[in-house]
Parts: C-alpha cells; sequence; structure tokens
C-alpha cells in the first residue's frame, strides 16, 4: 500500500480506518447482545418450569390434604362414641340383671351420647307445640285437633340439625284446621 501525499489524502484514509473500527465494535456489541438476551431468555423459560411445577406441587399438596381430610373427619366423633359402644357392651355382658338396673345403665349410656352429640353440635329436633316448619319438620298427618291449625301435636321420631344444618327431620303429626 501507498502512502498518502496530500493532507486530504491523509484525511481519507484515517476515516477509513476509523470507520472500520466502529463497524467491528457494533458487530461485538450486537453478539454480545444477543448472547446477553439469550441467556436471560434461557433463565426466564428456567423460571416458568420452576414457576409451573411449584404450582403443580402446590396443587397436589392441596388434594392430598382435602383427601385426609375427608377420610379422617370423623375421626374425633368416632372416638367419642368409642365410650358409648362400650357402655353398651358392659350392659349387655351382665348376665344376671333386673331391669332397674338395665334401664339406669340405658339412661347412662343415652347421657353419654348427649355429651357426644353436644360436643359436635348435633342438636334434637322436638317441636312439641311449635309451628309446623317444612324445613325441619316432616308431617305424617293432619288431625283435627283443638289449637292452632299447622302446629306440632305430637312428634313419633324426633329430628336433629348438625351446625343448624337439618340432618334428619323430625317426623310430627300436624293439627288441622277444622
Amino acid at each position: 500500500m501507498q502512502e498518502p501525499n496530500t493532507p486530504a489524502e491523509v484525511n481519507a484514509t484515517e476515516f477509513a480506518v476509523n470507520d472500520a473500527a466502529p463497524e467491528i465494535h457494533v458487530e461485538d456489541n450486537q453478539a454480545t447482545r444477543i448472547a446477553e438476551l439469550e441467556a436471560a431468555l434461557e433463565e426466564a423459560k428456567a423460571q416458568v418450569l420452576y414457576v409451573k411445577a411449584e404450582g403443580e406441587n402446590i396443587r397436589r399438596r392441596a388434594l392430598d390434604d382435602i383427601d385426609k381430610a375427608r377420610k379422617f373427619a370423623l375421626e374425633k366423633f368416632s372416638g367419642e362414641l368409642l365410650a358409648v359402644k362400650d357402655s353398651l357392651d358392659a350392659a349387655l355382658a351382665v348376665e344376671s340383671a333386673e331391669v332397674d338396673s338395665y334401664k339406669s345403665g340405658v339412661e347412662l349410656t343415652a347421657k353419654q351420647l348427649l355429651s357426644v352429640f353436644e360436643k359436635f353440635n348435633i342438636a334434637e329436633i322436638n317441636p312439641i307445640g311449635e309451628k309446623f316448619d317444612p324445613n325441619k319438620h316432616q308431617a305424617i298427618s293432619m288431625v283435627p285437633a283443638e289449637g292452632e291449625s299447622n302446629t306440632v301435636l305430637s312428634v313419633l321420631q324426633k329430628g336433629y340439625s348438625l351446625n343448624e344444618r337439618v340432618l334428619r327431620p323430625a317426623l310430627v303429626t300436624v293439627i288441622q284446621a277444622k
């Protein structure tokens, strides 16, 4: 290559050299930037997979917890009923007993059962003298009698509610209007 002779030729050569250097520098910056973006993309993909796996683990654990809750929901109630069952078994194991001793044993067992009911918010529905409520009572018959119409005259079978939700409606006879 020949040396430039005039100042214009020297300037042109400098620009040519200076112009080439920024192109190389820009290409290096772009390659570096692309590498950085690709690395960030890979990291974002890994984070998405991690979050997806974590969500799946949480869902699976929640389903396991729900399944265990269903299986063991009655565990405490069942444990309390075992004492009532033991009392009934003890009454049946007695060889020679009088009616009075059986009656007192059954009364004690009924008290045990009522205490279990109270502990678990099971309430008796015994609506004698109350207005008939189809949400809590099931009318078996209507009988002409003295008193206000649609009032419960007698209870054939007590009803029960659990936390104010009817488990079994009371079977009742209702006063019919004359």
